[in-house]
């Protein structure tokens, strides 16, 4: 087979990852339309910031794959994005403001002792996924970023609508990354269309991207189904 050309990759990369991106989950088109139960909000924020605490460990192991310091250096931004430069800061400490905003405690959420197994399992398989695959799939896996900042747009503007009860100063972290995961999917793609030149590559990095859409799909099975209202 021949590779695909860089628009027809990109093509297919979107197109792969926008029929499987878990804004089609049940549990979020019922979150958007404002059917969720203060119960399940809370379920949903204390179990996805396990996922949360997986994102820079998983950037840790890209990291530790590259032999390009340019690479290291522009990579690392996503690492300091979610620890923060000191305490208090970045997106981590931004989802533990969430945690606060929507009546939970935080120091329980921090300990992730509430975390659902099936949870655990799926974020886990994302840091694995990460550690075994070479670093231009590892890079392709993160590519559900393209899609990001379309559902933190609409998630902020139902939240606002259908959960007044949510401290609205909370939903920092939503805001932010609508402009980050357009900067880090761009990052990303450069990267995968660059080093992924052939045929089979491609087709690693698409089944990649495909393997970590299941991965997001898996996380909100266990949370949607722990908690069916």
């Amino acid at each position: 087979m021949s590779a695909l050309s860089k628009d027809d990759f990109v093509a297919r990369l979107r197109e792969e990852g926008e029929k499987r991106y878990h804004d089609h989950h049940p549990f979020h088109v019922r979150m958007h339309a404002g059917e969720l139960s203060r119960t399940q909000i809370q379920a949903w924020v204390l179990n996805r910031y396990y996922y949360q605490t997986r994102i820079p460990i998983k950037d840790a192991i890209i990291l530790s794959k590259s032999d390009d310091p340019a690479f290291r250096r522009s990579w690392m931004q996503r690492i300091v994005d979610h620890d923060g430069k000191s305490e208090g800061e970045g997106g981590l400490a931004q989802w533990q403001r969430l945690a606060a905003g929507v009546g939970l405690d935080v120091e329980e959420v921090k300990s992730l002792s509430r975390v659902l197994p099936g949870v655990r399992f799926a974020c886990d398989a994302y840091v694995q996924l990460v550690r075994e695959r070479p670093l231009v799939e590892a890079v392709a896996s993160s590519l559900t970023e393209f899609f990001s900042p379309d559902i933190m747009t609409r998630r902020i503007a139902a939240w606002e609508t259908h959960y007044p009860w949510v401290d609205g100063a909370t939903l920092a972290y939503f805001r932010g990354r609508v402009t980050r995961a357009r900067d880090d999917s761009r990052q990303a793609i450069d990267y995968v269309l660059a080093h992924a030149t052939g045929r089979e590559q491609q087709e690693r990095c698409i089944e990649a991207l495909i393997t970590k859409c299941h991965i997001l799909w898996a996380l909100l099975d266990a949370v949607s189904k722990e908690f069916p209202a």
